[in-house]
């Protein structure tokens, strides 16, 4: 059977398969559109299955909200080229869309097909890395964000009210934890374990500065928790100064604002999203 250019090109529009990989699959195939598109597929999975070992440190964190569900996608790639493609960006939509669509709160089989696919054309290894739904509750403000370079996202939920002046403040929020990226929301969430190791490091620091040896116990103690709660109130979200008034901290702007609102106001969610970690 002849084999014509517009048969190639047909091929290739559908599969995204080079020209010349178009032109051996239908000779391979007699022709048969059906049969080369099948062949190409195999030949993509094949691919794919070579590729599984390499890493993934590309990629794009995908963010929705949609009545009262906030769907987070981390679908990551190969190479930053293949993170920028539309067709990869389509891919994450499409993901937030059936996870949305179908209430799915895990990775599911039919959203790896869906990566699968798309990793069969381009030839490169993708996953879902992460999939996440959050409930935002009645009367509570909630706000996404998504950084410029799709590497950073963030969700914060505010419960207590949903004014206006409340929706600015969780905006604000998911702002200052992309530009501050704080490990904790409260100092309760800090691990002992990290606690002490820090306590061993300010000690050995304060060891060797001669101007500490002359000092009474009592003092370097008072100075080695002062270190302490500096270093806690930097990777802690709510002590740290807030992004858009550096005078007050975050858990004393939530105060005035919910003053403003009347309200009483709490963190229901912060989750600070970074692709790879």
């Amino acid at each position: 059977m002849a084999i014509t250019a517009a048969d190639v090109k047909a091929l290739r529009d559908k599969t995204g398969a080079g020209m010349m990989e178009c032109k051996k699959a239908l000779t391979e195939a007699n022709g048969d559109a059906a049969e080369a598109e099948k062949i190409l597929k195999e030949k993509g999975l094949a691919a794919v299955a070579k590729r599984a070992e390499r890493a993934t440190s590309e990629g794009r964190i995908f963010i929705r909200q949609t009545g009262d569900k906030i769907v987070v996608a981390e679908v990551t790639c190969e190479t930053d080229f293949v993170a920028k493609n539309t067709d990869f960006v389509a891919l994450g939509e499409k993901i937030l869309d059936v996870a949305i669509a179908k209430g799915y709160t895990k990775i599911e089989k039919e959203l790896e097909d869906l990566v699968l696919e798309l990793a069969t054309k381009i030839r490169e290894n993708m996953s879902i890395r992460k999939l996440e739904v959050i409930d935002v509750p009645a009367g509570s403000a909630a706000a996404t964000y998504v950084h410029s370079d799709f590497k950073t996202g963030a969700v914060v939920v505010v419960e207590g009210s949903d004014a206006e002046p409340v929706k600015v403040f969780a905006k604000d929020c998911c702002l200052h934890l992309a530009a501050f990226t704080p490990a904790y929301t409260t100092k309760d969430e800090v691990p002992q374990s990290y606690i002490d190791e820090q306590k061993e490091i300010f000690q050995a620091q304060m060891a060797q500065d001669e101007k500490m040896a002359s000092k009474p116990e009592n003092v370097k103690a008072g100075i080695l928790q002062g270190k302490i709660n500096k270093h806690l109130a930097e990777i802690c979200f709510v002590d740290q100064a807030f992004v858009k008034d550096d005078k007050v901290t975050v858990a004393k702007k939530l105060e005035q604002v919910s003053k403003e609102a009347g309200a009483k106001l709490s963190f229901k969610k912060v989750a600070l999203f970074v692709l790879g970690k």
